[in-house]
């Protein structure tokens, strides 16, 4: 196997679960900053431990739905989301220059990342909030999605990601997490399905046809089960 070194992997973390065991095998992560999950402690630890593996560092902002983990979608102004927004990537953005490190990108959470995915005109009150903060910062968001285009409107760099442990619709769409094979939590069918994003560009839907998908950075969510063994399997079939 031929290595894929334009090929991220990333998790979001900061999120209260152990990912000790995870970090090694990634090269960037994404950290919560105070809207699903989060604090300056927690912030303060993720990027500490981040920096200790090499890894990049990005803000993890999503609507303010503890209770729900980021996951309800909340209707919200948008001088009010873009308020949020810019206040969350400000607080991780403040402890890594504390600590001698710089933000790369922004990725939102949940229902946010999701719904700004399919919904333009959010995608564009995020890319606005980003670009408003003049940090120099990327979006990264649902490969091929409206996030996509907002972020070029915007003039923002875009990484188009994809996941490694969770199935896709034929759309495009990520299979609801309310459904029971929303997530891959085989180490060898997430790290097959990661091969066939990174070399081939495509990913086999749940309904058995092939979907066109192309990206730049892949996904281990943190609070899969098994989320470190699956990540070493995915770093193992695309760098060994």
């Amino acid at each position: 196997m031929r290595d894929v070194i334009a090929m991220d992997l990333n998790a979001d973390i900061g999120e209260g679960f152990d990912t000790r065991e995870l970090l090694p095998w990634l090269s960037s992560v994404s950290i919560a900053c105070g809207g699903h999950a989060g604090d300056d402690r927690s912030m303060h630890e993720a990027i500490q431990a981040a920096l200790t593996h090499g890894l990049k560092l990005g803000a993890h902002p999503s609507y303010p739905d503890r209770e729900g983990f980021g996951r309800q979608d909340l209707d919200l102004e948008e001088s009010k989301l873009v308020e949020l927004l810019q206040n969350q990537v400000s607080a991780l953005d403040r402890i890594a220059r504390a600590e001698g490190a710089t933000l790369a990108h922004v990725k939102p959470h949940g229902a946010l990342y999701n719904r700004s995915a399919r919904d333009l005109a959010l995608a564009r009150v995020i890319a606005r909030a980003i670009h408003e903060m003049n940090l120099g910062l990327k979006l990264v968001g649902l490969a091929g999605s409206k996030s996509a285009q907002a972020a070029q409107e915007m003039g923002i760099p875009f990484l188009n990601e994809a996941f490694a442990d969770r199935r896709y619709e034929a759309s495009g769409a990520l299979v609801s997490r309310s459904h029971p094979q929303a997530l891959i939590t085989d180490p060898v069918e997430a790290s097959r399905q990661a091969q066939e994003i990174a070399l081939h560009g495509r990913v086999t839907a749940l309904d058995g046809s092939a979907l066109t998908l192309r990206a730049q950075t892949l996904c281990i969510h943190s609070d899969t089960p098994g989320a470190a063994q699956i990540a070493q399997a995915v770093a193992t079939a695309l760098r060994g």
